[in-house]
């Protein structure tokens, strides 16, 4: 049996779809199940049960020795919400008390960090243990990821097999719900369906001209394709980047949009809103060096195979993965 928090999530479901595409169907779901627009994710999708997010700890307890593996990647991931709280409950303690259940009953645990926990990159984006006490996050979300992070890295008892991941710019299939936190593919792509045009942030630093804000965007099928390796190779416990490796532009990624639709360009600037102008990431890239040494091998795909991809076989069909 094989655990997913988060199933009803982006990254979530599409592990679902992994496991199910590699012959595993053990699988238990767990998240909320409220959002009528999450729950189309895991629609036709091969799977033994749901469990609420609420019930899982106890849950756990009770059926551990049925479980061979733990994938938490259910979270609260706003990076505009400012309630402390609500991500010290759904992210901070809730991992802990995951964790600690873990360790109790001899369970790998692969679980969702964020390159959030960057902040404007100061130390650097490689994934050195060391520099994570250091790392200064730009918001709330960030926080919770790097304190939990930084909590795991000093815990006495650990599962045997644990790994953090730090999920950089994820696109791709089954964000359909995610709102103004969906990739900027998505938003890209129904802009410019709507309207013929793709309104991008203005950049407000001066080393960086419009649409030329860089980010580590990585396709999630790549992202499960990691996730998948590391259900096996039990080992090496740690944590790791997972970005493509390349930063690319802003303007790249609507550019190869536009090309996907074979549209146009046509792609005009507006001011960054208020609300993140100041905790704003102009470039991250993660370094993919430590995964690599691990012997992860395969390649991962390039801005230009994702966009067309996730364009052509899913957002213009409204499909799912």
């Amino acid at each position: 049996m094989i655990i997913v928090t988060g199933a009803a999530g982006f990254i979530g479901s599409c592990l679902v779809q992994k496991l199910n595409d590699e012959g595993f169907y053990d699988v238990i779901l767990v998240d909320d199940f409220s959002n009528p627009g999450k729950n189309k994710n895991f629609e036709g999708k091969r799977y033994s049960g749901q469990v609420h997010r609420d019930d899982f700890p106890e849950w756990l307890r009770r059926n551990q020795l049925l479980v061979q593996f733990v994938f938490h990647i259910g979270a609260r991931t706003d990076t505009t919400e400012t309630d402390v709280e609500l991500f010290d409950r759904l992210n901070l303690n809730y991992t802990k008390e995951v964790w600690n259940i873990c360790v109790e009953f001899g369970l790998p645990l692969v679980y969702a960090s964020s390159a959030a926990t960057y902040g404007l990159g100061e130390h650097g984006y490689d994934d050195d243990e060391n520099k994570i006490p250091l790392l200064k996050p730009l918001n709330p979300y960030g926080d919770s990821k790097n304190e939990f992070d930084k909590w795991a890295l000093v815990q006495e008892k650990k599962p045997y097999f644990w790994a953090g991941l730090k999920f950089f710019n994820v696109y791709g299939p089954n964000e359909y719900h995610k709102g103004r936190m969906a990739s900027v593919i998505f938003h890209t792509f129904n802009q410019i369906k709507n309207t013929g045009t793709m309104k991008l942030f203005q950049s407000h630093h001066p080393d960086f001209r419009d649409g030329e804000q860089m980010r580590d965007f990585v396709y999630v099928k790549d992202v499960i394709d990691v996730l998948y390796f590391l259900m096996h190779h039990r080992k090496d416990s740690g944590v790791y980047n997972l970005g493509s490796g390349s930063a690319r532009t802003f303007l790249d990624l609507a550019k190869n949009t536009f090309k996907a639709l074979e549209r146009p360009v046509d792609i005009s600037f507006i001011p960054t809103p208020e609300d993140i102008r100041e905790k704003y990431q102009y470039f991250t890239e993660a370094s993919m060096e430590k995964l690599r040494s691990i012997g992860y091998p395969k390649p991962f795909h390039t801005l230009e195979e994702g966009v067309a991809d996730y364009v052509k076989n899913y957002l213009s069909k409204g499909s799912y993965l």
